[in-house]
């Protein structure tokens, strides 16, 4: 199957798509913010550079985007350039397991949440964050 989209309409389709910052990051973050739940930092520099990084209680967060990693509930192959595609997203799960361990050694609390999971419930998310990060302060 070939593109839908003209050379230039997919390359400018592909240049809105960034890494950082994203829609559902965001929607988190504001909503950490009016629950009064501080504390974290964005564009933090450590393996993986998660999205939220609560810094002194070793907590970090990631929004996988449901394409770009894989999610085993809605992710669907790419009709075009399959091998290309799939071969950049094995990689993005690869690199993901392999963060989440060297975080883990390094004494690092993950959590990961898909971009749907998001989309549909942002308030069990947060709610999650929440009971992580009580569960730090009691250590």
């Amino acid at each position: 199957m070939t593109d839908v989209l003209t050379p230039s309409q997919r390359k400018y389709n592909m240049s809105k798509i960034h890494g950082e910052n994203t829609g559902p990051e965001i929607k988190i973050r504001k909503m950490l913010f009016a629950r009064d739940i501080r504390g974290y930092r964005i564009h933090f520099n450590i393996p993986g550079k998660p999205d939220l990084v609560f810094t002194k209680k070793k907590i970090a967060i990631f929004i996988d985007g449901c394409f770009w990693h894989k999610c085993p509930v809605c992710f669907q192959e790419p009709e075009t350039r399959k091998e290309f595609w799939m071969k950049k997203i094995q990689s993005n799960v690869d690199r993901d397991k392999k963060v989440n361990a060297q975080l883990t050694d390094e004494g690092w609390t993950i959590l990961r949440f898909w971009e749907h999971d998001v989309r549909k419930n942002p308030d069990a998310i947060v709610k999650r964050i929440a009971e992580i990060i009580e569960e730090s302060n009691e250590n």
